[in-house]
């Protein structure tokens, strides 16, 4: 990984931004030392109440998703060719990336507990549970498949925060919908980011790289917010009613995890990579034609309407 990692420091000044000029959460919410506080919450509490159900479900499961990064970072670090106890160009990234997304976390969380509209111990609760149980995305400490993974996580929970940005719009509440606009935007640049590491990789060794691209899509990208879990809920039944209610919404879609895929087909020009091993070429194939394998299986796939109760939401 050596060959991509050289270029590392120069992908840092491209698709991270200086701590010092960076936004901070302090910057979007009311500020407790002013006496302007307390006016500043009701106004929050108030644009916030034309939100829906659905809508604080999906947005407490991103927070909670968000605030996770020890999972996150830990599992980055432990990839083969790190070399944590020297600070090298990866260590530096990994670092550089989990302290940008550290923010997302924090200020939601911030934002959510103003609100008035969430019970915060349960969804604390949840946040413990998520770091304490771990997962497994199907990766291991393989840097091809982890940069895989990263690139379609990114582009999907770009798009998420894209969705809840424009629906906390819809409903009135502007503050809202500027903090995950602005989340969005880190997504999408690291987003960039881990499909660079790709293409650098395809470059000199297209045919690892395809075979583990092929590897992660047969297993399926499972996002973070798979190992949801409630108190006295099992690690998948969380999950499955947030992703319910994303879908009910159109936050994120069966249709989104088939059009993500399909954008990293063309970014990566896949139909177009030469230099294959028999087995790549197959590996190629399989990719090239599951996009619409995908759209047949989402067009049987409906989304149940009943909506659940969650323990995270006040009231």
């Amino acid at each position: 990984m050596r060959f991509v990692g050289e270029k590392i420091d120069s992908f840092m000044s491209e698709f991270l931004k200086p701590i010092e000029t960076n936004w901070q959460p302090a910057d979007l919410l009311p500020d407790a030392s002013r006496e302007t506080f307390f006016d500043e919450v009701r106004q929050l509490q108030e644009s916030t109440r034309e939100l829906s159900y659905d809508y604080i479900a999906v947005l407490v499961g991103d927070t909670i998703t968000e605030e996770a990064l020890p999972t996150y970072e830990s599992w980055l670090i432990d990839m083969i060719g790190v070399e944590q106890e020297k600070a090298d160009s990866w260590t530096r990234w990994i670092r550089g990336w989990t302290a940008e997304e550290n923010r997302h976390g924090d200020l939601l969380n911030k934002f959510l507990y103003l609100s008035g509209r969430v019970n915060m111990r349960a969804m604390e609760t949840s946040t413990q549970y998520l770091i304490a149980d771990g997962f497994d995305i199907g990766t291991g400490r393989d840097p091809y498949r982890n940069f895989i993974y990263t690139s379609f996580q990114e582009l999907a929970t770009n798009l998420s925060h894209r969705r809840t940005a424009t629906l906390a719009k819809q409903a009135g509440c502007s503050q809202l919908s500027k903090i995950c606009g602005l989340i969005a935007a880190d997504e999408m640049r690291h987003a960039k980011a881990y499909k660079a590491f790709v293409s650098e990789i395809m470059a000199v060794d297209p045919s690892e790289i395809m075979l583990a691209f092929e590897d992660m899509m047969r297993k399926k990208i499972v996002m973070p917010a798979h190992f949801l879990r409630e108190t006295g809920v099992k690690i998948g039944q969380t999950f499955s009613h947030f992703s319910d209610a994303a879908q009910r919404l159109g936050v994120y879609t069966t249709q989104d995890y088939i059009d993500v895929l399909d954008s990293l087909l063309v970014d990566w020009n896949i139909a177009a990579v030469t230099d294959l091993n028999d087995a790549s070429q197959r590996a190629r194939d399989y990719l090239m034609a599951l996009p619409d394998r995908l759209r047949r299986v989402a067009e049987r796939t409906k989304v149940p309407s009943l909506a659940y109760e969650f323990s995270w939401i006040a009231g």
